[in-house]
């Protein structure tokens, strides 16, 4: 995180998601924040919280994709949640407390992935040592005499994968059964707290020696890394770096002020988020978690609901707020070309493997994107992902007849195709203007 400043930031957003340079901004700036608050005095540093962002905009226009590549790109624990799963105490639904403790869940496999990349080439020996104890035991059994080197040459070889898809026969410890017990919280695991008092079962299996190898690895890498200090950098991640974004959060607004009925719910799930955003102490199975300085990212449409019309409460626990633009025609045709993860290069990656080398005309893509806007506009607006369901109408056929039993073949997308294939959709649009 120290590396990136917030133009860095920006720049490492622009890779995948096209325009909307206010909600990058604001993220980038609340992300380089948390780094200088890291760098304050302790004293100083426990009076800094975030400056939780809310986005307004459309679906499809990237206000996930901006929250969701921020956490990798500083590889912070993310959540995503949303707020229609939530319910008042008292309605049937999911707890709050659960996006705190999905939150932590994913901290501790992060660190717990970090540590087991420290162990890995440690453990790698140990399971190579493991499997070519379990071949020269066998190979012994066969032959009665071998060279006097023999077991490390075999050694070696394992190490270079020779004997990766041979079988072999080992003891491995079963993994626990899942234990349930009726009205038990839903989060809480109760395999791993029994899993102390209960033996650990061992079962003889046949599988290949690569197979063997990450089994072992796994096995030993758990032995090498202590639990206990990995849930407590995972609380710590979870608190000092954590990122949840609640999405829909228009949907629990009150529109028409308040209400009887669903809108009680509504606002009741408000007041039950709120402790969380202001900052409180909840309990997980891995330990206590303060949610003070976790940065909380709310998006909406805001189509009927206004971000007024959310309790004051909660509209003063997000400080910031960022609008985002619908997507014009241009801003379609960038993103069918400019993204490192753009749709076009999917599909024509995609359709490489039965041997289809597809190409699009300019002409073609803007041709597209004219359908792309111009369905937005017509029917419900659903940002970039109608070009999903754009180009898999348009190449539909292409990608049934494509087998791969044939040499490569150039296949050239041009505008008459577009517009050929899509006849129905454009027929629809040239008449639409006559309507009144």
């Amino acid at each position: 995180m120290e590396q990136l400043t917030p133009k860095e930031i920006v720049a490492e957003l622009d890779k995948y998601i096209v325009g909307q340079d206010k909600a990058k901004k604001a993220v980038a700036v609340a992300l380089r924040n948390r780094y200088r608050r890291s760098k304050l005095p302790e004293d100083l540093r426990q009076e800094i919280t975030p400056k939780n962002i809310l986005m307004q905009g459309p679906t499809g226009v990237g206000k996930t994709e901006i929250a969701r590549r921020l956490a990798k790109l500083v590889r912070a624990p993310f959540v995503k949640v949303e707020a229609t799963k939530y319910t008042e105490v008292g309605y049937v639904g999911r707890d709050v407390e659960s996006m705190i403790r999905d939150l932590v869940e994913t901290a501790v496999h992060i660190v717990k992935e970090e540590k087991f990349e420290q162990v890995k080439n440690q453990a790698n020996d140990i399971a190579n040592k493991k499997i070519c104890d379990i071949m020269y035991a066998k190979s012994k059994l066969v032959k009665s005499e071998e060279p006097e080197n023999y077991k490390e040459v075999l050694l070696q070889e394992i190490k270079d994968g020779k004997y990766d898809e041979e079988i072999i026969e080992m003891e491995l410890v079963e993994a626990p059964k899942s234990i349930e017990i009726m009205g038990a919280s839903p989060d809480a695991n109760l395999t791993e707290m029994f899993s102390g008092f209960l033996p650990k079962r061992k079962k003889m299996r046949k599988l290949k020696v690569k197979t063997a190898r990450k089994n072992i690895v796994q096995e030993e890498s758990n032995k090498l890394i202590d639990m206990d200090t990995v849930n407590e950098e995972g609380i710590l991640r979870a608190e000092q770096e954590g990122i949840i974004f609640i999405d829909e959060i228009d949907k629990i607004a009150i529109a028409n002020g308040k209400g009887n009925g669903p809108d009680v719910s509504r606002e009741g799930v408000q007041r039950d988020i709120l402790p969380f955003v202001e900052g409180c102490t909840v309990s997980t199975k891995y330990g206590t978690i303060r949610t003070d300085f976790i940065l909380f990212i709310a998006a909406g449409a805001f189509h009927i609901a206004k971000v007024e019309d959310l309790i004051p409460e909660l509209q003063g626990r997000f400080p910031i707020r960022v609008e985002l633009n619908n997507l014009t025609k241009d801003d379609f045709l960038k993103i069918l070309t400019q993204p490192k993860n753009a749709i076009t290069k999917q599909h024509t990656e995609l359709l490489k493997v039965d041997n289809i080398n597809l190409k699009f005309e300019n002409d073609a893509l803007e041709e597209i994107a004219r359908i792309a806007e111009l369905e937005n506009e017509s029917n419900e607006n659903i940002g970039a992902r109608r070009l999903y369901t754009i180009l898999e109408a348009l190449l539909e056929e292409i990608s049934f007849e494509a087998s791969g039993n044939h040499p490569m073949t150039d296949v050239v997308i041009t505008k008459e195709f577009v517009m050929r294939v899509l006849a129905p959709t454009i027929k629809q649009y040239d008449l639409s203007k006559y309507i009144i």
